[in-house]
């Protein structure tokens, strides 16, 4: 793994060892803003409140005993490939690897929420993380914050699972154990790790990570609005080769990479090997469900030694299409253009 920060801990997965559908657990990238909170899993509960006829608490044994679900969702942090951005913005500085693939087991949101009979005035739910900490840099709050996200009820009712294992094991700390949040569709950051602490509201969320930070700008006809981030955009990154990479000229060089989007499925991958001037299909892998990568490969015959900028470019299920140009609007988050990777031909 590859630490960009110590403390708290942020580790990128090296995208060149990108290999199968799914992520081991100790290759996908970690993000955390404030320390690892130490849980005791007999000491931990789960409160769930706000707009709900019934408030209550769960144990990770009740929440066990409940129906489970697996599904397979891919995680990207925000802020991935936040390195391509020129000049250089404040943030994690990650390259290709904040980013993905797992299968997630847990207890679907909805059926917390039923249990606790939501209300039906109730039109947004809070998720509350254990970790906590100050903010460095105004404008902020005083004192401590726990990091919290919200989303829409219809979200929370759909597909929002809350897992306690990870391909089959149980959540380790730096994952959010003993329960988290997987929102498919969504950037990592609504995916709320630690989870301590469910809130319906019938009025919008605007906490800290919901307004201030983690938010973009939005073009509307009043003027531009602050937003908060919400859905993946249709994204392919290239793995191998790396960037800056020396290959051989006049041969059959291997390209490959991973493709995701939210909401949808990815239905195509290009490559251009010129800087974008022209493109050619890539074949895709089978292994394909909504929410979650695709692995792509296309055989490269190499030119003539020099200096060649590789992109991928995907298409979704819904038509959309990966950007060739960066939006300003996205600030340092949602970094889904298509990004050059430089090779040099020898």
């Amino acid at each position: 793994m590859i630490t960009r920060e110590k403390e708290p801990p942020n580790l990128e997965t090296p995208f060149t060892a990108l290999e199968g559908f799914v992520t081991p657990n100790d290759r996908f990238y970690v993000r955390c803003h404030f320390p690892i909170p130490k849980i005791n899993e007999r000491d931990w509960r789960l409160k769930i409140e706000g707009k709900v006829a019934r408030p209550c608490e769960l144990t990770m044994d009740e929440m066990r005993q409940m129906p489970a679900q697996t599904i397979t969702a891919t995680l990207e942090c925000a802020g991935n490939s936040r390195v391509f951005l020129v000049p250089k913005v404040k943030g994690v500085q990650w390259e290709l690897g904040a980013v993905g693939n797992a299968k997630w087991t847990g207890v679907r949101l909805r059926d917390v929420l039923q249990r606790a009979e939501i209300a039906d005035k109730a039109c947004e739910i809070i998720l509350e993380g254990a970790d906590n900490g100050a903010i460095s840099e105004p404008p902020r709050p005083a004192g401590k914050i726990n990091f919290a996200r919200s989303m829409p009820l219809a979200k929370a009712m759909k597909d929002v699972l809350l897992a306690y294992q990870m391909n089959g094991e149980p959540l380790t700390a730096a994952h959010g154990f003993p329960l988290r949040a997987v929102v498919p569709g969504w950037y990592a950051m609504a995916s709320i790790k630690w989870l301590q602490r469910i809130i319906a509201s019938d009025e919008p969320f605007n906490g800290y990570y919901q307004s201030i930070d983690y938010a973009y700008w939005q073009p509307r006809e009043t003027g531009p609005v602050l937003v908060p981030l919400a859905d993946m955009q249709v994204k392919a990154e290239i793995a191998r080769p790396a960037n800056n990479e020396i290959i051989h000229a006049n041969s059959k060089y291997h390209v490959k990479g991973a493709a995701w989007t939210g909401d949808a499925v990815v239905k195509s991958v290009e490559i251009s090997c010129d800087g974008g001037k022209s493109w050619s299909e890539a074949t895709l892998d089978a292994d394909t469900t909504e929410n979650a990568w695709r692995l792509w490969h296309f055989a490269w015959q190499t030119p003539a030694p020099g200096n060649y900028v590789l992109m991928a470019r995907a298409t979704d299920s819904r038509g959309r299409v990966q950007a060739m140009q960066r939006d300003n609007n996205a600030g340092t988050y949602m970094i889904s253009h298509c990004l050059p990777i430089e090779v040099e031909v020898r």
